[in-house]
């Protein structure tokens, strides 16, 4: 497998490029490339006046090319391999984050895979070209056959354009992805050509599933059936090596690093998976509830490298194993995100027109049409991380798990604005062991703008002072076109001053928020996490009062709302009134429809409680009133 390790601007460069090597010497066999000396560049490849290192597969691939003055690092659009970098003193860059934070540099950030850096090793300056992603554009117009047909084509190519020479394996859970695959490679290869993988807890239902797939479908299968003992064991290992201690993360990797490892003992080098074909068909479970599933199908495109592509490729990486996925095939991917939604989503069952593509292949119906949970409770490996939590004293799984990384995931900025979504977005990151190092609030003149919050918004110092958080303020007109800009630059100086990797959003349904300020972070080469999306709106709420946050209404207006819920702190008897006046009139319970606005004044992440002492009521009319604080009023 490849790797790749480079230092340029750096006084001992070559020194820490070899140490770099020796990090990731058992899966390397791509040249090194460091410093200005071009002598002691080793085996590299030399194409007319550049030098090349990569790191490719089938799927995807990352890149550094040296060009005169010029050091130029790019990866796939979709962001299957991985590459990281530093600007931090010099430049350097790596497949792994690890093997940057190992050699000191520690603002390192994995590069956007819609973002091209190019070093200028003279200037010491880089610049960002910014690459576009799959065009949005009119759904298929087609009859359903036509895209069934068009779409079992693209599947089938894709497949068979995968297929390597040597025997192969497949990672099977028993879901309608992987037993689609597995069926068109036993009609194009034959069955002999290759090995299904599974691993699990003993006795967990995609082990069960797995077996019965390879039994009706006549596979070759290998089952790994572990237990909790096993699992202690290995979570030291997955947690370290895709540097993530997300209970998601470490439950989806475990089956993976297992079943590859098998794989790899068995002489397996090339592994078929099914990555991708939730995001592409609406596989998640948000999506039942979408109002636009295409977008949402976009945004988990846009979001793949950070929920998928550095786990997976470091799991192959390190087991000396190629990952290959049909599904994340760029015309395919085009395809599949024009597909009308009511072909992909039909009442609670999801992936139709693919389930309907996989009958007929082949595929048989109980199997097309079977639900399964996703892989990290499918295989057992969640519960078990749970049960290994409670038995180690540990709260959470979160909290458990952290212990082996000893630091938190990703540094990230908070869009904030000071009311329940944003403060318990963030709260949940926090929970999940991500390092929270700044809140960025737009303060809008325009008390009617569509993307900022404005109630109360001069609060939010106070709350920053209790939270123990940096505060970065920007003010905006409010305007459409000039609040983007301003929210640019906010994050951008959120970038430059606090090194966030990302950002945290409270969004909730709001596609007219949720893409624009998508549009604007993957521009500069943010991750974006939005872990209320599509949640329901009555569990949430009461779930903010579980969690110990208290918070007010600062503004109502609907259908049996007054000024008497005006600065009163919302109780679950509040919220039996919200869920009646949703049942009578329609009004969104926490409030999406701009029914009312909140501000938090206290929580399990503030070191106090704010007293709010000087505020006015104002009847805007029309069954609207406001809660209008002046600057300063909070008291800590």
């Amino acid at each position: 497998m490849t790797g790749i390790v480079g230092v340029f601007n750096h006084d001992f460069a070559p020194k820490l490029v070899s140490e770099g090597l020796k990090i990731i010497a058992s899966r390397v066999d791509s040249p090194e490339i460091y410093g200005e000396d071009r002598s002691a560049l080793g085996d590299v490849y030399f194409r007319e006046d550049s030098v090349i290192a990569e790191d490719r597969s089938r799927a995807g691939y990352a890149m550094v090319r040296w060009q005169g003055e010029k050091v130029t690092i790019e990866r796939d659009i979709i962001g299957v391999k991985p590459l990281f970098y530093s600007l931090s003193d010099g430049f350097a860059v790596s497949s792994e984050r690890k093997v940057l934070l190992k050699l000191g540099f520690n603002d390192t950030f994995e590069l956007n895979p819609r973002e091209i850096i190019s070093y200028d090793i003279m200037e010491g300056e880089a610049t960002r070209t910014h690459k576009e992603f799959f065009p949005q554009g009119a759904e298929h117009q087609k009859e359903r056959d036509a895209i069934k047909s068009d779409l079992k084509a693209l599947i089938l190519r894709s497949i068979k354009s995968n297929i390597p020479d040597e025997h192969f394996g497949l990672l099977l859970s028993g879901g309608v992805d992987s037993t689609l695959l597995a069926v068109c490679l036993k009609q194009i290869a034959g069955a002999e050509r290759f090995t299904c993988y599974c691993a699990g807890i003993s006795g967990a239902k995609d082990v069960e599933f797995a077996r019965e797939a390879a039994r009706k479908h006549g596979l070759n299968l290998s089952v790994i059936e572990v237990d909790t003992d096993d699992v202690e064991s290995y979570l030291p290992e997955i947690i370290e090596l895709v540097e993530d201690s997300s209970a998601m993360k470490a439950g989806v990797g475990l089956p993976i690093l297992i079943a590859a490892r098998r794989a790899k003992k068995d002489g397996i080098t090339k592994i078929f998976v099914g990555n991708g074909a939730d995001e592409l068909f609406g596989g998640y479970g948000r999506h039942i509830e979408s109002k636009d599933l295409n977008r949402d199908c976009f945004s988990d495109m846009l979001s793949y490298y950070e929920r998928n592509g550095y786990r997976d490729d470091v799991i192959a990486a390190n087991e000396g194993v190629e990952f290959l996925m049909p599904f994340l095939d760029p015309e395919l991917i085009e395809y599949a995100l024009k597909i009308p939604p009511e072909l992909k989503i039909r009442g609670n069952l999801h992936k139709v027109i693919l389930r309907e593509v996989a009958v007929e292949i082949g595929l048989d119906e109980a199997f097309a049409f079977r639900k399964k949970t996703a892989a990290q409770y499918g295989s057992g490996f969640d519960r078990t991380i749970a049960k290994l939590a409670r038995k180690n004293g540990y709260r959470s799984k979160s909290q458990y798990l952290r212990q082996f990384l000893g630091r938190e995931n990703l540094r990230l900025g908070v869009l904030y604005s000071s009311g329940k979504d944003s403060t318990y977005a963030m709260y949940l990151m926090q929970m999940q062991n991500y390092s929270v190092e700044c809140l960025i609030t737009l303060r809008s003149k325009n008390p009617s703008s569509y993307m900022f919050h404005t109630p109360a918004i001069d609060l939010v110092p106070d709350q920053a002072k209790l939270l123990g958080i940096p505060l970065i303020i920007a003010e905006t007109d409010g305007e459409e076109g000039s609040e983007l800009q301003d929210l640019e630059k906010a994050l951008l100086q959120g970038r430059e001053e606090y090194k966030i990797e990302g950002i945290v959003t409270g969004a909730l349904y709001s596609n007219y928020q949720r893409d624009r300020i998508e549009m604007i972070a993957d521009r500069l080469g943010l991750k974006v996490f939005s872990p209320l999306w599509h949640i329901d709106q009555e569990h949430e709420m009461r779930e903010i009062l579980r969690a110990g946050f208290k918070f007010i209404f600062t503004a109502v207006a609907a259908e049996g709302l007054d000024d008497s819920w005006i600065g009163r702190q919302i109780d679950d008897t509040d919220i039996d009134r919200l869920v009646e006046l949703n049942e009578r009139y329609g009004i969104n319970i926490a409030g999406e429809g701009g029914e009312f606005e909140s501000l938090v004044i206290a929580g399990p992440n503030f070191k106090g409680e704010l007293v709010i002492q000087d505020f006015e009521i104002i009847d805007e009319g029309m069954g609207a009133w406001r809660m209008t604080v002046r600057p300063g009023a909070g008291r800590n």
